[in-house]
C-alpha cells in the first residue's frame, strides 16, 4: 500500500510542478520522496516527504524504543506502549527517517539549503503519535486531502506518471 500512495503523492508534486525523485536508497534506509521546484534562482523550494499509508492499520507509524526493546525483550511493532515510550519512540523515528547524516549530506549535495520535513498518512492507529511527530517540526498531510486536491484544484501539469492510477481512484470513488 505504501508505493501506491508514494505514487499518489509523487504525481499531486509533480502536478504543483516539482520535480521529484522516489526511493532513495542509503544502505538499509530510504527516503520516500525528495521534491524541488525553482521559483527563480532566489527561491527554491525543497522538500523531503515520508509516506505512511495504511488501510486498517495495527501498529504505530514509530517503533518501541530501541533501548525498551532491549531491556524488556519486546518486539519493535509491540502495540504495547506508554507516553514515554511512545514519545521516545517518535523522537527515534523523526530522528531515523529525516536527520540522519547520510541523507542530510545527499540532500545538500542535490539542492543545498533547508528541506521541509513531511508526512503522508492515511489511517493511523495512535492520533496522538501524529501530534508528536508535529512536534518535532514535522507538517502532517492527509491521503484524503492530497486526492481531493489533485481532483478537485487546477494544476499546471494535467497529469504525470501516476495519472493512470489517479484515474482508478477517481473511478473507485464515482467522480
Amino acid at each position: 500500500m505504501s508505493l501506491l500512495g508514494e505514487e499518489i503523492v509523487e504525481e499531486w508534486l509533480n502536478r504543483k510542478g516539482y520535480f521529484t525523485i522516489r526511493g532513495v536508497k542509503l544502505g538499509v534506509h530510504e527516503i520516500d520522496l525528495l521534491a524541488i521546484k525553482v521559483h527563480d534562482p532566489t527561491r527554491i523550494e525543497r522538500r523531503h516527504i515520508e509516506v505512511q499509508v495504511s488501510v486498517r492499520p495495527v501498529s504505530y507509524i514509530c517503533r518501541v524504543p530501541k533501548a525498551v526493546q532491549k531491556a524488556t525483550g519486546r518486539a519493535a511493532n509491540s502495540a504495547k506502549r506508554n507516553a514515554d515510550e511512545l514519545r521516545e519512540g517518535v523522537k527515534e523515528w523523526v530522528q531515523k527517517k529525516y536527520d540522519l547524516p547520510r541523507k542530510r549530506s545527499l540532500m545538500q549535495e542535490l539542492c543545498s539549503g533547508d528541506w521541509t520535513r513531511e508526512l503522508v498518512v492515511h489511517n493511523v492507529k495512535a492520533k496522538e503519535e501524529l501530534a508528536l511527530i508535529r512536534s518535532h517540526g514535522v507538517k502532517v498531510h492527509q491521503l484524503s486531502s492530497v486526492v481531493a486536491e489533485l481532483r478537485d484544484q487546477p494544476s499546471m501539469i494535467s497529469a504525470a506518471s501516476g495519472g493512470d492510477l489517479m484515474e482508478l481512484v477517481q473511478l473507485g470513488a464515482g467522480i
